[in-house]
């Protein structure tokens, strides 16, 4: 599909209000975006395990305005506060996808959102958040334009989240989800994300992922300003060409279900994800000491059990710990006995792969 594709004919109906509430999750990359070219396109592919419990709420509370002003008008509550901090990030994803949903100033709108995880804590809120907005949003379209397909529904949906914050687009469906053009990966598009068709291996089907919560804090940089030091970075397009050849690897252990490979590429990619950001223009160390700690642990019990946890991380100190279903019992209570004593207050959330977003009555 085009950008052109996503660009409506004039709306036949009119709707004076409505609410609508959807659920979107986060997600967790396997192999990591970092780098971006204008309009939110990603440097190099990326994909996702889709997560399940950590997700954000959003209702969209919508009135037609009697008198047009040209303004976008809206009010947002974030865990039933209002929270002036987010009004700028949605100004700027209502300027960018006015083209695609030409009716924006034309109502004022009640955006009521909560989280069931902490924000902006190495968990991707920024993603659950967006792409539960722009579901939202397309509910409100989708009842202007009769005879909207699902499929286009999704793919619309995906392509506003993206313009919202890049890895959103990964959060609207399940359970693997490519984002970014590759050659090897039919449909695969650096406009909207796509599920993962490829064969999967039992040994990843309802694959467990725990969050250590190391540091609850906001992050010391923001990812936007991550992604922007891939430019002029003097590994960027050795790191690029990486990403596109750890996914054809990632295709390969998806089908065989080799999980020692799995797990020598995703904790690789994690790693990878840091040293860029360790040195770069101007460097930053997201990493705590616990990071740290609870790394050098997980591997341990790996290398003493011969079971197969592993680490990834996103750009913060959190660890998202990877795990097969019926090595659950074991990696839970290894997380409980040695590794929550490094997370902030003790405090970490068991998850597991996701189906997708979903529409709340």
């Amino acid at each position: 599909m085009t950008v052109a594709e996503f660009i409506p004919e004039p709306y036949p109906d009119v709707l004076p209000k409505g609410q609508v509430t959807w659920q979107a999750p986060s997600n967790i990359a396997l192999v990591k975006y970092w780098g971006k070219k204008e309009n939110q396109i990603p440097a190099n592919p990326s994909i996702s395990f889709t997560l399940d419990s950590c997700r954000t709420t959003t209702s969209l509370s919508f009135q037609k305005k009697e008198k047009l002003d040209g303004f976008f008008d809206f009010e947002l509550l974030f865990e039933n506060e209002k929270k002036k901090s987010f009004r700028p990030k949605i100004e700027q994803f209502f300027k960018r996808i006015e083209e695609y949903l030409p009716f924006l100033r034309n109502y004022r709108f009640l955006i009521d959102t909560s989280n069931s995880f902490p924000h902006s804590s190495g968990i991707a809120s920024s993603a659950s958040g967006m792409s539960a907005l722009a579901l939202c949003l397309m509910s409100l379209e989708r009842s202007l334009v009769p005879g909207m397909t699902e499929a286009f529904f999704i793919k619309k949906a995906s392509f506003l989240a993206r313009l919202g914050s890049g890895s959103a687009c990964r959060s609207i469906e399940g359970e693997l989800v490519v984002w970014g053009s590759h050659e090897n990966i039919n449909g695969s598009s650096d406009l909207f994300g796509t599920r993962y068709a490829g064969e999967i291996h039992s040994n990843f089907k309802n694959y467990q992922d725990s969050i250590l919560l190391v540091d609850k804090g906001e992050k010391k940089v923001s990812s936007t300003v991550g992604h922007e030091l891939m430019n002029g970075h003097p590994f960027a397009g050795s790191r690029f060409e990486q990403a596109h050849e750890n996914i054809d690897k990632l295709r390969e252990i998806l089908e065989t279900g080799d999980l020692d490979a799995f797990t020598k590429l995703v904790e690789s990619e994690a790693l990878t994800l840091h040293a860029m950001m360790m040195t770069g223009q101007p460097y930053f160390l997201l990493m705590k000491p616990h990071t740290l700690e609870i790394i050098n642990r997980i591997m341990d019990f790996r290398n003493s059990t011969g079971l197969h946890p592993c680490f990834t991380l996103d750009a913060g100190a959190n660890v998202h710990v990877l795990y097969p279903e019926k090595e659950k019992e074991e990696v839970r209570k290894f997380i409980t006995d040695e590794l929550a004593q490094f997370c902030q207050n003790g405090q970490y959330i068991h998850d597991q792969l996701g189906k997708g977003a979903k529409e709340v009555s």
